[in-house]
This record gives C-alpha cells, sequence and structure tokens, in this order.
C-alpha cells in the first residue's frame, strides 16, 4: 500500500503535447490543482513539431461561419471510414470525439487560444459520403515572448509565423500567383513581427504556446522538466500517483483524481518498433518517445490494441546525423512518380500518407523507392526536403539523391530494367496528357487536387516526365509517429482486457489506441482526439470522488 508521497496534487499529467496541456487545462478550469511531467529538456511533444492542425468535425468555428456540418454527417464518416477495429474505435467512442469537440473549443477559447478555420484543406476522404472541406482548425500565430523563460524551452518544428495554407500555397510559390501573393504576405507577417519585437510561431509551435501560455503562465502550473516518470503507484489496484525521476533522485507524486498518460507513442523505440511493427521506420515525431507510457500501463495490465500500426508515410531517406523528411503536399505536385525498386509505380502518390505508407508495407516491405521528379518540378515547386544543404550534400554523397540527363541514365544508375521504367514512364505521361490516371486515380479527389498545381491541365497533380535533367529521392517507409496504446473508454479512463477500469489512470494521443483506427480522416487527427480526449479525461477526475 503506498501511504507516503514527497509531493502531491489532483491530477499528474505525463507528457506535454496537445493531450497533456488540454488535460492540463482542463483540470485548471475544474479547480484542480494539476503537475506536468516533461521527459526531456524541451516541451510541446510531437505537436510542437507538427503542422498543428485539429480535425474537429461540427465545431463551432465552422458554425459561426455559416459552414454546413452536422454529429450525424460527422459519425456517417466516421463509420465508413474508421469502422471497427476493436474498443478503441466503437461507436461510443466515435461519439465521445464527436460530442466533445464543443467543449473543447469553447475551453481553449476561454483561455485566450485564437482558433482560425483551414477553409480550403479537405478530409482525405472527402469523396465519402459525410466527407467535408474546411473542418480543420488551427491556432493564429502566437508570440513566444508571452512564454517568457519558457520560450527557451519550447520544442518547435518551424519558429516562423506560418499557417496551414501558407504551406500548400508557398510550396507552389513560383508557379501561381496565389502563391506568389501568399508568400508576400507571409514575409509581411514575418517582418511586421519582427518590427513590432514579436517572436510569432504559427503551426504546431503555436497550438503548445497558445496552451502552455494559458496553462504554465497564467495559472502557474507546474512544469518538471528533464523528469521522466519511472513507474505507477498503485493502493488496491487503483492508480494513485507516480514515480518521477527529478535531479537524479526518484520522486513520489500522489495523484488524488488521477494520472494522465499523455507521452506519446513508441516511435523512437526500436527495440519495439522491430517487436510490432517488423520494420525499419523513419519517425518525424519528438524523440523522446520512447514508449515510457506504454510500459507503466503494462505493468498495472492494462489492455493495448493497434501496437501494430502506426501513422505512416512517406519521408525521403535521412542521411546519417539528420532527420527523416516526411513527404505531405510534394507527392500532388505534377512533373513527379513514386516507383518501386524495378521502376514501377505500385499507387496514387497524392493519396493521404497513412494510405501510401499502406500501400508501401504492402507492396513491399524491405523495398527501396524513388521520388523521381522531372525539371520542371525541381524548378516550380519548394521542396522542403532540399533546403538544408548540409543535408543534401550528405545526400548526394550517400547516394540518396540521384541525377540524370536522360530518364535511360537515370534508370541505369537506379537499377532499373530499361524496358519496364520506359514503360512506366510512357503510360503515365498518356495518362498527364490525358489528365486522368487510369491506374490509380491520381488527381481524381478534391484532397489530391488541394496540393496540385492549377495552372497544370487537365489534371493539376499530373505532368509529364519528360525533360531533363532529372532528379530522383530514396524514399522509405517513415511516419508521424505509433497508433497502438492503452485502450481507453469514452472518458479516457484506461481498461484492462477484461474492460474493467484502472481507477486513476487515464491515457490520450498516442499513448492511448487510436480513436481513428487504421486510417486517417482528415488533417489533424492525431491532434484533434488527443484533444478532445485529454480534456474528457479532466472532466471525469473533476467528478471522481477522493477518499
Amino acid at each position: 500500500m503506498v501511504n507516503s508521497f514527497d509531493d502531491t496534487y489532483d491530477v499528474v499529467v505525463v507528457g506535454s503535447g496537445a493531450a497533456g496541456l488540454t488535460a492540463a487545462l482542463g483540470a485548471v478550469d475544474e479547480g484542480l490543482t494539476v503537475l506536468v511531467v516533461e521527459s526531456t529538456e524541451k516541451w510541446g511533444g510531437s505537436t510542437a513539431m507538427s503542422g498543428g492542425g485539429l480535425w474537429l468535425p461540427d465545431n463551432p468555428v465552422m458554425r459561426r461561419q455559416e459552414v454546413g456540418d452536422s454529429r450525424a454527417e460527422a459519425l456517417d464518416y466516421l463509420e465508413r471510414t474508421v469502422g471497427d477495429e476493436g474498443t478503441s474505435t466503437s461507436r461510443a467512442r466515435k461519439e465521445a470525439f464527436v460530442d466533445g469537440v464543443e467543449d473543447y473549443i469553447e475551453t481553449a477559447e476561454k483561455y485566450g487560444v485564437e482558433f482560425v478555420r483551414a477553409r480550403n484543406y479537405p478530409d482525405y476522404y472527402p469523396e465519402t459520403p459525410g466527407g467535408k472541406i474546411g473542418r480543420a482548425v488551427e491556432v493564429k500565430p502566437f508570440n513566444a515572448r508571452r512564454l517568457g523563460d519558457l520560450a527557451r524551452t519550447q520544442r518547435a518544428l518551424l519558429p516562423l509565423p506560418a499557417m496551414t495554407d501558407d504551406v500548400w500555397q508557398l510550396q507552389r510559390a513560383w508557379s501561381t500567383f496565389d502563391g506568389f501573393l501568399r508568400g508576400a504576405r507571409f514575409t509581411f507577417r514575418t517582418l511586421g513581427a519582427l518590427l513590432t519585437g514579436q517572436r510569432k510561431m504559427g503551426i504546431g509551435g503555436a497550438l503548445t504556446g497558445a496552451l502552455g501560455h494559458a496553462v504554465f503562465v497564467e495559472h502557474g502550473v507546474p512544469l518538471w522538466m528533464s523528469s521522466p516518470a519511472q513507474r505507477l503507484l498503485t493502493d488496491g489496484g487503483a492508480v494513485v500517483g507516480v514515480e518521477v525521476l527529478r535531479d537524479g533522485s526518484p520522486v513520489r507524486v500522489g495523484a488524488r483524481r488521477g494520472v494522465v498518460l499523455a507521452t506519446g507513442g513508441f516511435d523512437h523505440n526500436a527495440p519495439w518498433r522491430r517487436k510490432y511493427h517488423g520494420v525499419e521506420s523513419h519517425p518525424s515525431g519528438n524523440p523522446g518517445n520512447l514508449g515510457q507510457g506504454h510500459e507503466m500501463a503494462e505493468e498495472v495490465d492494462a489492455a493495448f490494441e493497434l501496437m501494430d500500426d502506426a501513422w505512416w508515410g512517406a519521408s525521403v531517406r535521412p542521411p546519417e546525423g539528420h532527420p527523416a523528411s516526411f513527404l505531405v503536399g510534394e507527392r500532388s505536385l505534377p512533373y513527379s512518380i513514386i516507383v518501386d525498386s524495378e521502376g514501377r509505380r505500385f499507387t496514387n502518390e497524392a493519396e493521404s500518407y497513412v494510405d501510401l505508407g499502406h500501400r508501401m508495407l504492402e507492396h513491399d516491405t524491405d523495398g527501396t523507392y524513388w521520388f523521381v521528379l522531372d525539371r520542371r518540378f525541381v524548378r516550380r515547386y519548394l521542396r522542403a526536403f532540399a533546403m538544408d544543404p548540409r543535408a543534401t550534400r550528405a545526400m548526394k554523397e550517400q547516394g540518396i539523391i540521384v541525377e540524370a540527363d536522360t530518364l535511360a541514365e537515370l534508370a541505369d544508375t537506379l537499377g532499373f530494367d530499361h524496358d519496364v521504367f520506359r514503360a512506366t514512364v510512357q503510360r503515365f505521361n498518356g495518362f498527364a496528357r490525358s489528365g486522368r490516371d487510369q491506374d490509380f486515380g491520381r488527381g481524381d479527389s478534391a484532397y489530391d487536387r488541394y496540393y496540385g498545381d492549377p495552372t497544370v491541365r487537365p489534371n493539376p497533380c499530373l505532368g509529364p516526365l519528360e525533360k531533363g535533367p532529372f532528379v530522383a529521392y530514396q524514399v522509405v517507409i517513415g511516419d508521424l509517429g505509433t497508433k497502438g496504446g492503452v485502450v481507453t473508454d469514452t472518458e479516457g479512463r484506461a481498461l484492462r482486457a477484461d474492460g474493467s477500469v484502472i481507477a486513476g489512470l487515464y491515457a490520450a494521443g498516442n499513448a492511448s489506441a487510436s480513436v481513428m483506427g487504421r486510417t486517417y480522416p482528415g488533417p489533424g487527427s492525431t491532434i484533434g482526439p488527443a484533444s478532445v480526449f485529454g480534456l474528457r479525461a479532466a472532466r471525469d477526475m473533476a467528478r471522481r470522488t477522493t477518499a
């Protein structure tokens, strides 16, 4: 029996990404005392490194703008896209997610978080009944100076005031007037912030910055950095606290209402990746995601689901010592194809990244893939994966980037059968000229076209490969995090294999099994549910009685 603690709070949150910060905000909103512990030297988790979008169907921001959506349409869409993958994707959990959206938006706004709608961003299957355009929201660029000293330890991918639509417009800044105009606006926004002494951050940094300001600055919630949780403390089968390693010494922290595991996935735990996925992936998430929450939950008999899956995608193979470059919009742009080790196309390059990742795994687990670009792609479009000159130089030296004046020379260097590769390109070029990809339907969906080039006709996602020199980038399996984790109920409470609740233990985000199952319904399908269930957990803890 646990009967002594070094410190005690109502709630202890383990992890500082969207799930953890929202759980902490919910605890504050309920008048509870809360501690946030973070295992690394930076806070914000994978959320801070992400695009920062939240997929939140039928949300209040949409309603204010009179954008049509409904609970029924959202649930119909989720049933059709996610289906039934176990307890984590039950109808009750889907309903809890959709029904929790309004509370999340209104609570966050109550504490100063400013949301805007990504009005042009489609669901990833917008043609499916219930699918929509513009369900995702994001946070306006946030002035990191408002965080004070905490700004120095905030994790961030891009310390610039970028927003979702900036990314795809800037990608084609030199090819369209809209892209040029967006680039000009982004430049003036950046310069304006600097001239007024602000340090504005967008996308994931804006979301974690705004939430962090509300939690840590406005409400004084303590944040213990470089303080990994070691194990859960129990009493009679209930979780009553957590042991944290702080300054090299174990500290026993009591949690009167509950412990929230918001520790992320196990993306960077190589032994676990081999055990559960059987492949080498190149994760793009927080390097502190080692599965600590999973290990602690396992010790108290929590059940797990979806451990064999991840938020897959394709990444340009990183050179030694550099992070992976996850491919998002680049795959939809014309004058490009992705081929396998024999030089054949095998799927719609522009489909949602999780679908592309699954196709790669199904096609050839250990295979090598190549992203082949025509000269026009290289000249017209921004390549996020080619912006670091040191990484580019290393990729050329290591054979990750291959250049050739002709397709025949490229085939020689990459080891393709000439006839196979020539036939692949000729067939694709015919589709590009006709405007219809008869093999895989690239450009048929509004999602594909969102990232395409509207100046290229008749299909903004198709352009023939015929102008050299050509460039090929080696592509590998990548991911934005793992999907598998603790099975939770509608309130984020951890469950055992028999369905019973582990009193005092909650999980949200990638530490929990995803309500999205094996798919990715729309932009922000990781952060949206993580936030909603983080808040639902806080609400449930407030309702708990304590001894």
